[in-house]
């Protein structure tokens, strides 16, 4: 029998992120999950370095990869809307639980079981998807940033609100990371070369 998990998967590079503004370069899922899985990551390693936490840096990361996998079926929602209602944001999650079902579905069993701790997590210590969920947020800063960088006015407004929204997240890792890791983004190349040597 034939799966068709892993070709589905590979689609998450047709979905573009950011619908609803004007980008100076589009960014689909899949580049965005492989960065919040490093940031999930990183914010992990911090999280058991310095508050002597006992986190699994790669179940964060793992679980950050697949985190909008959903949305190769249900597209990106973008963001204002997703969010405007409390009846719109519970039937989307409705509608990615069923997605994420779907998906599940199309591994075979001996499989499924594993996966479906990535794309329907329950964690035992719920603080590693608070990690997931600030670095999917660090990402979204991040590109703001890098948009800002470009002139793109446009993404000023999202940036002013996604700090907004970290700081209301209150969590160590995120500050720590901010103040050794975030100023590098606004450096051009040159800049971050010339910090290497």
């Amino acid at each position: 029998m034939s799966y068709h998990f892993f070709a589905i998967m590979s689609r998450m590079k047709y979905i573009n992120r950011w619908s609803l503004m004007n980008n100076t370069r589009n960014e689909n899922i899949s580049e965005h999950s492989l960065t919040v899985a490093m940031l999930a990551h990183a914010l992990t390693v911090i999280h058991n370095k310095k508050f002597n936490g006992s986190l699994d840096p790669e179940h964060a990361a793992a679980i950050a990869l697949f985190h909008d996998c959903t949305e190769i079926i249900t597209g990106d929602l973008p963001t204002p809307i997703k969010y405007s209602s409390k009846t719109l944001r519970n039937a989307y999650k409705d509608i990615e639980y069923e997605a994420a079902n779907r998906l599940l579905s199309s591994l075979p069993d001996y499989m499924r079981e594993e996966y479906q701790k990535l794309i329907l997590p329950e964690e035992p210590d719920p603080y590693i998807l608070k990690l997931v969920k600030c670095a999917d947020k660090l990402s979204a800063l991040i590109k703001c940033i890098e948009e800002l960088q470009m002139g793109n006015s446009e993404f000023s407004k999202a940036k002013d609100e996604i700090l907004a929204s970290l700081a209301k997240m209150d969590i160590p890792e995120l500050k720590i990371f901010t103040d050794e890791f975030l100023p590098s983004y606004s450096l051009s190349l040159d800049e971050q070369n010339a910090a290497l040597r």
